[in-house]
């Protein structure tokens, strides 16, 4: 299972929250200028005082099992409001330095023994003189100590909190999201972290793709497969990489629940936008691509990718398959004939089938601007499926660089599994630049 990496370095325990309320050099015995002793700020009593001095000293100095009894012997002391307020501290920088010492740099080892951080964490939670950025501070981690032991509805109660009292650090909302996943609510979960990516966003930040992927894993969990894809889709605009590309591609329409759905045409212009966006990665795709192409009659378009895979190192010259492909396909050009001969046949037929089909083969020739009229011809004619004959307007508007009309025209096609076809389609004009054949990116903002 993905996990979001949030745990990291527990001994830290958010304590320069208790440094900052312990304040080194606390005024047990304050005095003025000229070496009178002046009216406290603080009320401490005089018993208190007498133990709490030494107390703080091997606190200090980080001798636990000296500071043990002295801080004992501050809590029974503790007669005041203050006085119990410092010892509360006390403790809790003597367990939390205990910890430290036997965890020597192992976090899992100071996790183990955090449930005796607790007791003091709540006490100070609870006592009205606790700053509030200290209170926010421990808040957010009794929400850890709640989330390691697994009590997930409670650790969610302590991060909303936190939330709420000012705890402003990036990983709340990705601890929520965890506690909400592993309690069960995966869309809350999917929904904490989009609020979590906004707002680092909004900060001018990137947020990691780990967040990301952990999201549409666990919408993924709960088969909400809408939400899968717009995770997917999230995925290749922030982060527009080939290997995204890829695995947002063939989750959604070749291993996904979406796949039964589609027919071999629209898998082609799934293969079509791999293909733009450098994503093929071996010959199997390159072969099975083409080959697809070759049982709906698009040979020219099934020639040329055979070509390119060859070019591109990715499909040797022996290979069987694709050389069974590429001769199909040089048959089916010799077998279509000239374009302009079925264009012209086209636009004598009684509906815009013929123009759907010679636009086809103009757009897998490249011939963009011929593709362009035909579908539009096609359109006109009736006849056709609007939405597929749309979609590859669409697309031979976008790769002939007229971005405007390319996003108007996908904007026409309403109906799945089409339109998810059509969105894909707008996030790669939609992309920031060149789809990049690395992952330099994976780790940015972590």
């Amino acid at each position: 299972m993905m996990r979001i990496k949030t745990k990291a370095v527990r001994a830290a325990l958010l304590l320069a929250g208790v440094g900052a309320v312990l304040q080194p050099g606390m005024a047990l015995a304050q005095k003025d200028k000229k070496g009178a002793e002046a009216a406290p700020k603080i009320q401490l009593s005089d018993g208190f005082r007498k133990v709490a001095q030494p107390a703080q000293t091997a606190l200090q100095a980080k001798k636990w099992a000296e500071a043990e009894p002295l801080v004992a012997a501050a809590e029974a002391a503790a007669k005041t409001d203050d006085d119990k307020f410092y010892a509360q501290q006390f403790r809790l920088q003597l367990i939390d330095g205990q910890l430290v010492e036997r965890a020597n740099g192992d976090a899992n080892v100071y996790a183990q023994g955090e449930a005796a951080l607790v007791g003091p964490l709540d006490a100070l939670i609870a006592n009205p003189k606790l700053p509030q950025d200290a209170r926010a501070r421990f808040l957010y981690k009794r929400g850890q100590i709640e989330y390691g032991a697994k009590r997930y509805k409670e650790a969610i109660g302590f991060f909303d909190r936190a939330r709420e009292a000012g705890f402003s650090d990036r990983n709340l909302t990705l601890n929520i999201a965890q506690a909400r996943a592993e309690s069960g609510d995966l869309t809350g979960a999917a929904t904490a972290i989009r609020t979590a990516i906004d707002a680092e966003k909004a900060a001018g930040r990137k947020a990691p793709l780990e967040w990301y992927r952990y999201a549409r894993s666990k919408v993924a969990q709960a088969k909400l497969n809408a939400q899968v894809n717009e995770w997917s889709l999230l995925i290749v605009k922030d982060y527009p990489t080939a290997k995204h590309w890829r695995e947002a591609v063939l989750l959604y329409g070749f291993n996904g629940a979406a796949s039964p759905q589609l027919d071999k045409r629209a898998k082609i212009d799934l293969w079509r936008l791999l293909r733009v966006n450098k994503a093929l990665a071996d010959q199997g795709d390159y072969i099975e691509y083409a080959g697809d192409l070759g049982d709906v009659g698009l040979g020219a378009e099934a020639k040329a990718v055979i070509d390119e895979g060859r070019a591109a190192g990715k499909i040797p010259a022996s290979s069987g398959p694709a050389n069974m492909v590429y001769s199909d396909a040089q048959k089916q050009i010799a077998s279509d004939g000239p374009i302009e001969g079925l264009a012209k046949r086209a636009q004598a037929a009684p509906n815009g089938g013929p123009a759907a089909a010679t636009g086809d083969l103009a757009l897998g020739t490249g011939n963009y601007a011929r593709a362009i009229e035909l579908y539009k011809l096609a359109l006109s004619k009736g006849g056709v499926k609007v939405d597929e004959v749309n979609t590859h307007l669409a697309m031979a508007q976008a790769l002939s660089g007229d971005k405007a009309s390319a996003k108007a025209t996908f904007a026409l096609v309403k109906t799945p599994p089409r339109s998810d076809i059509a969105g894909y389609w707008v996030a790669w004009l939609d992309q920031a630049g060149p789809t990049t054949q690395g992952d330099p990116a994976d780790a940015a903002g972590q």
